[in-house]
């Protein structure tokens, strides 16, 4: 697999099929790259995002509304803000970067404002 870039939009796919389906997430990676061989970076942004995802659930929670919860997002921005939370919380690129590509992937994927949102809860992280 090349790009991170990619490598996002796998992690969020995978992330997405272990919410939707409840679907183990190693079985998520392995089913989308079809190789036992995960790259340590899409390893890290799946695998670890899950593995601490009620840590990154509370640090996003703790910057939404208070009338919203976490649970109530779509499936695609929840896997969008736990990858990106992992990230940051785990630095593998600058804060920009995350920030962006997370935008990149909502204006993709999601509902026509749902970037703005996205980039105001990862911005407050």
């Amino acid at each position: 697999m090349n790009s991170r870039h990619k490598q996002r939009e796998t992690a969020m796919t995978c992330l997405y099929q272990s919410f939707l389906l409840n679907k183990d997430i190693k079985q998520a990676v392995y089913d989308n790259t079809e190789t036992n061989e995960i790259d340590p970076f899409l390893y890290t942004i799946t695998i670890d995002a899950m593995k601490y995802r009620d840590v990154y659930v509370d640090k996003i929670s703790a910057v939404l509304r208070e009338d919203w919860e976490f649970s109530r997002l779509g499936y695609v921005e929840q896997a969008i803000l736990l990858m990106a939370c992992c990230e940051l919380d785990l630095e593998t690129a600058p804060k920009a970067i995350v920030i962006d590509e997370a935008v990149t992937l909502a204006k993709k994927y999601c509902d026509e404002d749902s970037y703005k949102f996205v980039n105001g809860i990862l911005d407050r992280l």
